[in-house]
């Protein structure tokens, strides 16, 4: 038996999975704090498990660390080192943050001397005493954790290995982020990724704490895992490491749920939540990653993230009579309190699909006095911002599949325009946290290579190896690993027959027996 949960703006979902089949399942109310909604649904869902049969695993993702770069609260107070002098004067660490973000995050920024070129070799050798001064610098400002980037280290990673070695020496209580383990090629995105990282580091430790401990006063005594942005798992303990890997954790979830329940390995997910829609793609039945830098709480970006279009769309939307207008406020958590098919007094986009036909919940009688010209005006409406969406997501104007998922797809009407067919799967309310139950454990590798003089064949297959080990690492059985995407991009603007090699591995979860 495994436990999948997913924690989002309206609902905590939670399924209790035996093998391929649900055996239960429980959607609560998400909870102002987060927390008790999770023990609220854990224990709906432990009172449906068979006796006697223990629980494997649990499977979390949650929107925790995003909401705390969104509120900016309970962040860590954070320096960036950056090894880049004598180059990279122009745009210090922290530059493109908003100034509330910055603040709230810290925003101590050190340069020092370091850092390489494309093809290994040193600016400059790295300044270990400036770095040393440094780190003594950032233990009196009271910071709790650094994010180290050095230009390049994606292709040398020495000189971060050695700053990191010296802040372990003169402050092994700080929580240290390399770079190279966070983003991608591109300093100033990969060094932001790695911030966002070292900031929510006192968040990721407290949030598994509590987690752990609502397992345990549930007598839940099982591992636990977390999702990962690219669809796959990772344990506690990498989590707390690398808690910005989960960011994105909601929608990949929803959409490997959605290829799970449907079938469909490539197609478009509509996921309709509470509060927003998010649509993405499948490929190979794994969530399309996006190739250029994605905006965080407004920062830059450069790590795997699914490329995922979002709008404020959701069960919980609420409908503006005149003129007509659909969100972006919600009701949220709040939807079984506030709309009108459950006694409350505000309009939302739930009431309208009640009224409307497409959806049978709470009470239709207390939306009969809606104007037909209004219901249909907003479900028309509903129906054209989901269309728009998938056209934003599909690279070809050919009619693809469209799996719908998430409570709030009761919205949507069939057909869909552009869509080759519609498929509203059964349990598809649920497909988030069916998502992280079946979850696999993957790691994955980005290098930029000067072939001139390199055997392309062992820079491929040292990439191989890279991505196998980190799956491994992450928590997977290495007798199930296995590599589902291998790429080469030749990079015409730099000499040397530069390369940049990406390679994605995947692996059912190790659990001890």
């Amino acid at each position: 038996m495994r436990i999948g949960i997913d924690v989002g703006g309206t609902n905590t979902d939670a399924v209790l999975m035996d093998r391929a089949e649900l055996a239960g399942r429980a959607k609560v109310p998400t909870s102002p704090d987060v927390m008790s909604g999770i023990v609220a649904a854990l224990g709906e869902l432990l009172d449906q498990a068979p006796k006697g049969v223990p629980v494997e695993a649990v499977m979390l993702g949650t929107t925790h660390f995003t909401n705390a770069l969104l509120e900016q609260t309970d962040l860590s107070p954070t320096a960036t080192l950056r090894l880049a002098l004598p180059a990279n004067r122009l745009l210090p660490p922290f530059v493109d943050w908003p100034g509330p973000l910055r603040e709230a995050a810290g925003g101590l920024a050190y340069m020092v001397r370091g850092g390489h070129e494309y093809d290994g070799r040193e600016i400059s050798p790295a300044d270990l005493p400036e770095v040393r001064s440094a780190v003594r610098d950032m233990v009196k400002r009271g910071v709790e954790a650094v994010a180290v980037s050095g230009v390049f280290s994606a292709v040398n990673p020495t000189h971060e290995d050695a700053a990191a070695e010296v802040i372990r020496q003169e402050a092994p209580h700080l929580h240290v982020t390399l770079s190279r383990d966070i983003g991608r090629i591109g300093i100033l995105e990969r060094e932001n990724a790695a911030a966002l990282n070292a900031c929510l580091a006192g968040t990721a430790v407290r949030t598994i704490r509590g987690i752990r401990d609502a397992m345990e006063s549930l007598g839940l005594d099982a591992p636990l895992y977390l999702s990962q942005n690219d669809g796959t798992l990772m344990d506690a303990a990498y989590a707390a490491r690398f808690p910005v890997f989960t960011i994105a954790s909601g929608p990949t979830n929803s959409m490997r749920g959605a290829t799970y329940l449907s079938g469909i390995e490539d197609g478009i997910v509509v996921d309709v939540g509470g509060t927003s829609t998010d649509v993405g793609a499948l490929a190979r039945g794994f969530p399309r990653e996006a190739s250029v830098a994605v905006s965080i709480a407004g920062v830059r970006t450069n790590f795997r993230m699914p490329d995922v279009f979002s709008i404020a769309l959701g069960g919980g939307s609420i409908v503006g009579v005149d003129p007509l207008s659909i969100g972006p406020r919600s009701v949220g958590y709040r939807l079984s309190r506030e709309a009108r098919v459950f006694g409350g007094g505000t309009l939302t986009t739930t009431d309208v699909a009640v009224a409307s036909g497409r959806a049978r919940v709470g009470d239709p009688a207390l939306v009969a006095d809606l104007e037909a010209g209004l219901v249909s005006g907003t479900a028309n409406r509903i129906q054209e911002m989901v269309e728009d969406a998938v056209d934003q997501v599909k690279l070809s104007a050919a009619p693809v599949p469209v799996v719908l998922v998430g409570g709030g797809s009761i919205l949507v009407g069939e057909p869909v325009k552009g869509a080759s067919k519609v498929l509203r799967p059964d349990h598809f309310d649920v497909a988030n946290a069916i998502g992280a139950a079946i979850a696999q454990v993957g790691g994955q590798v980005e290098r930029v290579l000067a072939l001139e003089g390199i055997d392309r064949d062992e820079a491929l297959a040292g990439a191989r190896d890279e991505a196998v080990s980190k799956a491994v690492g992450a928590g997977a059985d290495p007798a199930t690993v296995r590599i589902v995407e291998m790429e080469e991009v030749p990079l015409a603007y730099l000499p040397g027959n530069a390369m940049m090699i990406r390679a994605k591995a995947v692996g059912d979860l190790a659990i001890a027996t």
